[in-house]
Order: structure tokens, then sequence, then C-alpha cells
């Protein structure tokens, strides 16, 4: 490989990642930030119901995720992949930056709250584009026989952020006094989160979309009919026409979705309250377990990438069905080195079975109809099982008095659902991305007949 190729390939997995480091570091601030946004968003004298309420608005930002894949995924698959990953950057640090000034439910009671939750559906909507429109890009501008690495290595890049989201809080907490930064300093985060956005924003106009959409799209106008091409409602055909694979995808997110809120989006709360380890001491085991998962991701990809998309689905998905319980007994023992130990437990199987998932559920896909049907299936599934797990984890031990409880929450999705997915999944290392293993859908180009579908299938190109 020329040095310029080295370059070229250097840029396209930066564009990726930062685009992934912006939108991961204006979520993680709100996750991290919860018991904190539970005392200035919601009435004060119930500290449960706060902490109920903050994580339902986290949970409701997700019901914008499937609406934010569909709009977006129209115009990666009609404008290209740029198009989506220029904008939903700046989307999501618009929406950071707001929370990071609203005033407070003392100062303007209930308007406060409602404030907050429209800054959640605009962060919603534009993630929702964001993670469709990174990973086509990446798999489509990666070789063949790279896919699984170079996502790893960009994926990996959305949870140094949380690490550094972290490590700035407890900066922040031990530079102000916990006082100064109940009071005002805790806004500081998140106006950050608007200055990486315009980093992100910057980055990106330089890119170019890969030479594979633009050669699908070309390929897929020619056999589409006036009538049809352009519109929304053939957009919402063609991606419908790929349910076989929308179905996949919503049944294999779960492991990974559950898993992964659990850690990002629960855990440093739940070792908060349920282990009574000091906040500072409880930032940084969860910084250290995230850490973890963001070093293995690379790894774990080019393994992914030699062994194949389905040993890895199994491995995973096992090792988190059969880690839930310990982690979660771990992380509440009282002990930093318990809580550590228990959110790593969960960074080893989410490496092993992310590495699969991110690569291989782009590859099931058409090129020409990816960002669509992707965006509306994964967003939908990450909406049902990721938005909601702290709300269900905090209201599980809320009822049942149990502090492992979530553990059970999470072997049921990992078990009942999951490993189904895995089960059905076909292998997809080094898929024709064109037509992927189902081929083009006849319903997604008029005229087409379902042997036409069948011929396609067949043609699926295993490269060296």
């Amino acid at each position: 490989m020329t040095e310029s190729h080295k370059d070229s390939d250097r840029r396209k997995k930066l564009g990726g990642a930062i685009g992934e480091i912006g939108t991961q570091f204006d979520y993680s601030v709100y996750a991290l930030m919860a018991p904190t946004i539970a005392i200035h968003f919601f009435p004060a004298g119930n500290p449960a119901a706060a902490i109920l309420g903050t994580f339902a608005v986290y949970a409701l930002s997700f019901v914008a995720r499937p609406f934010g894949g569909a709009l977006f995924g129209y115009v990666g698959d009609k404008f290209g992949r740029l198009a989506v990953l220029s904008w939903t950057v700046v989307l999501m640090g618009v929406g950071t930056m707001l929370i990071g000034m609203i005033p407070t439910y003392e100062s303007i009671g209930l308007a406060a709250t409602l404030i907050l939750i429209l800054c959640r559906l605009l962060q919603g909507l534009s993630i929702g584009g964001e993670t469709t429109g990174v990973e086509s890009y990446i798999v489509e501008s990666a070789p063949a026989t790279k896919r699984a690495s170079w996502m790893g290595t960009v994926k990996s890049f959305s949870y140094w952020p949380v690490a550094a989201v972290a490590a700035i809080i407890f900066g922040l907490r031990s530079a102000l006094g916990e006082e100064a930064f109940e009071a005002w300093g805790w806004r500081i985060p998140f106006i950050l989160g608007g200055v990486v956005a315009v980093v992100g924003y910057v980055l990106r106009r330089t890119l170019e979309d890969p030479d594979e959409f633009v050669e699908a799209a070309a390929e897929y106008e020619k056999m589409n009919t006036p009538e049809n091409a352009g519109t929304v409602s053939g957009a919402m055909r063609g991606a419908f026409g790929t349910r076989k694979s929308m179905l996949l995808v919503i049944l294999l997110q779960p492991p990974y979705a559950i898993g992964a809120y659990l850690l990002s989006g629960y855990m440093y709360t739940f070792v908060v309250s349920h282990g009574g380890i000091p906040a500072t001491s409880a930032l940084l085991s969860n910084m250290a377990a995230i850490m973890v998962l963001a070093a293995l991701l690379p790894v774990m990809g080019k393994l992914c990438d030699r062994l194949g998309r389905k040993p890895m689905y199994y491995a995973g998905a096992i090792w988190l069905f059969v880690a839930a319980y310990p982690a979660f007994a771990l992380a509440g023992s009282g002990t930093v080195a318990g809580a550590f130990v228990g959110q790593a437990l969960l960074s080893i199987g989410l490496s092993m079975y992310g590495a699969a998932m991110f690569t291989g559920m782009v590859e099931i896909f058409p090129t020409a109809l990816r960002c669509r049907g992707h965006g509306i299936s994964y967003n939908l599934s990450v909406a049902l099982f990721g938005g909601t797990t702290p709300l269900i984890a905090a209201a599980l031990i809320s009822a049942t008095g149990n502090p492992v409880a979530p553990a059970f929450y999470a072997m049921a999705g990992i078990g009942l659902i999951g490993l189904v997915g895995v089960w059905l999944v076909p292998e997809t290392k080094n898929t024709d991305l064109r037509s992927s293993v189902y081929g083009l859908p006849s319903s997604a180009v008029p005229g087409r007949t379902d042997e036409t579908d069948a011929s396609d299938s067949a043609k699926v190109v295993h490269r060296a």
C-alpha cells in the first residue's frame, strides 16, 4: 500500500471516528450527570422519583432514534453518506449545548423539564442518523478483508469519550468542589459538547463518499422507474423490501444494547446508589471498565475478520449471558476493585459481540438500500432494548429490592432474543456488499421478480 493510500485510509477512519467521539461525548454527559440532572430538573423531596424521571427522559430520547434512522437513512441512500455525517454531529452538539444553558426547575418549574425533553429528542433524532451513516460509510470504505478491523477501530473511539467525560467530571468536581460543581459547574461538560461538534463538522466536510456507494447508487437509479425514484414512499418500500435483514437486526441488537447501556448509562449510578462508593471513585471504576471495552474492540475486530462473524456472535453472547449476574454482584459489592471487575466483565463480552455486530448488521443489507433498512431497524431495536435499560434496571431494583435484579433482565434479553438472532443470521464475512447475502429485493426495484432475487442471492462473492 502506498503512503498516499495509507493517508487516505487514516482520513476515512478519522472522519468516521470524529463523529463517534462527538455524539458519544454528548450522550455520555447526560448519563454520567444523571444524579445532578435529577436534582436540577425535577421536583425536590423524592430522590428516587427524580432518578426515575431522569432515566425516563433518557429513555424518551430513544423514541426519536427510529425517526432519525428513517429520515437520515433516506438522505444517506439518496444524497450520500457524507450528507448525513456532516449534519448529525452538528444537531447532536446543539442539543447538548442547550442542556447546559437551561434554567433549573427551581427557576422556571416544569418548563425546565420540558425543554430538557426537547433537547434529548433532538439528540435522539441526530444519533439515529449518525450511527447508520458512519457504519455504512466505514464498511463501504474498508477493504473486504478488513471491514471488522476498521469498524472495531472506529467504534472504539465511541467509548473513549465516555472515559473522557468521566475524567472531565472528576476533574471539575475536584477543582471546583462539590458545592460549586452542583451549583453551576455541571453545565461546563454540556457546553463543551458543542465545541466537539464543530470540530467534527469541519473534519467531515473534507471527506468524500465511498466508491462502493457511488457505483451502487448509479446502478440502482438506472433500474428504478421515474415515478418511483426519489420519492419518500418509494424509499420506504425499498427499505421494507429488506425486511428479512431488518428482522435480524432487531433480534441481534438486544445483547449489545442491554449490556452497553447498562455499562455506560446505568452502572455509575448503580455503584453509587447500591455499592455505597463515593461518586469520584465510582466514576473512575466506570471509566476504567469502559476503557477496557475501547481497547479490546480493535483487537476483536481483527479476530472477527479472521474467524468470521458467527463465531464472534456466539462467543460474545454466551459470555454476556454467563457474566451478567456476577457483574452486578461484584459492582454492588461496595469495593472499588469489585466495581471495576464487575463492569469489566461486561466490557469483555461486549467487545466480542460488538466486533461482529457492528459490521455484520451492515453487511446483510444491499448497498443501495443500506442506510434505509439498517437505519430503521437498528434504531428501533436500540430504542426498545437500549434506551429503556437504565429505566428498567432502576425500576426492577425499586420494585424487588434486589440489587442484582437487572442481571436477570440482561440474561433474558440475551438468551431469549439475542441467541435466536445469532442462530438465524448468515455468515457475512467477505460478502459482496452490492447485493448482500439476500440480494437486492424485487420490491425495491419495479419490474424485478422473485426469481431475480434468488439469482442475486446466489451471487455472494468471497474475495481473497
